[in-house]
């Protein structure tokens, strides 16, 4: 398919496909199994099963939603790794709001301290 004018051609790589399965308590959040699949998805064992977990945090700003990847080689391992995975993804989370103020703080304007009063009683500045 052709893309439009200004718009990126989007293919999806047949070599790197997964199947995605979604497992959840129903209480703290979900971890996603992907398993790696040949484009005729049949299991390829040549690629790592990967785990990745979502949960949400209520927070005083609203609810904080968090994603993270967990090192693990089953789902068990990844259930019992979401906590610490949790923390991990919150510390990164709180670590970027702290970033984006103090990105956000450095491009207030400040008013000059002298009000941008000329000599002479002006008040146009050059």
């Amino acid at each position: 398919m052709a893309a439009g004018p200004g718009l990126p051609e989007i293919e999806v790589d047949s070599r790197e496909l997964y199947r995605e399965e979604v497992f959840t308590d129903r209480k703290a959040g979900t971890i996603r199994r992907l398993s790696p699949v040949t484009a005729e998805g049949a299991a390829d064992a040549s690629r790592p099963v990967l785990y990745s977990g979502q949960t949400q945090l209520l927070t005083p700003g609203g609810v904080l939603p968090l994603s993270f990847e967990i090192e693990a080689s089953t789902l068990a391992e990844a259930a019992e790794r979401f906590p610490a995975a949790v923390q991990v993804a919150l510390e990164q989370a709180i670590e970027e709001a702290r970033e984006y103020r103090r990105e956000a703080s450095s491009r207030i304007v400040v008013p000059d301290v002298a009000g941008g009063a000329l000599p002479g009683g002006g008040k146009i500045k050059l």
